[in-house]
């Protein structure tokens, strides 16, 4: 005998564009040192927005403290030129918390 089906609570909305980001910083990597690298920027600085949002629509504040500096320093309006091995780092460790993110944040479904 099957129940009635209830209604989620909560969806994963930040899980597309976290896994985006993840998908635009490790192609980034590619071009990491060429013109084109704009593009990259563009489409990470958007993305960390768009997940700050979701993380505040979920009360997941903390994950602010990450997405914010990401938004920063891919921003490709006023550019921080960063090079390097520091850079390719923090290009797979902005990846990671992309992905971490999009998991992990809950947004309530009204």
């Amino acid at each position: 005998m099957m129940g009635t089906p209830v209604a989620p609570t909560f969806s994963r909305s930040a899980l597309a564009p976290g896994l985006l980001g993840a998908i635009a910083l490790l192609a980034g990597l590619a071009l990491i040192d060429a013109d084109s690298f704009i593009i990259i920027r563009y489409a990470v600085s958007i993305l960390a927005l768009i997940l700050c949002v979701f993380a505040v629509q979920g009360t997941a504040w903390w994950w602010l403290i990450g997405l914010g500096p990401i938004a920063v320093l891919w921003n490709p309006i006023f550019v921080i030129e960063l090079h390097g091995q520091g850079w390719v780092a923090a290009q797979y460790v902005a990846a990671l918390l992309f992905v971490v993110v999009g998991v992990r944040v809950k947004v309530p479904v009204h």
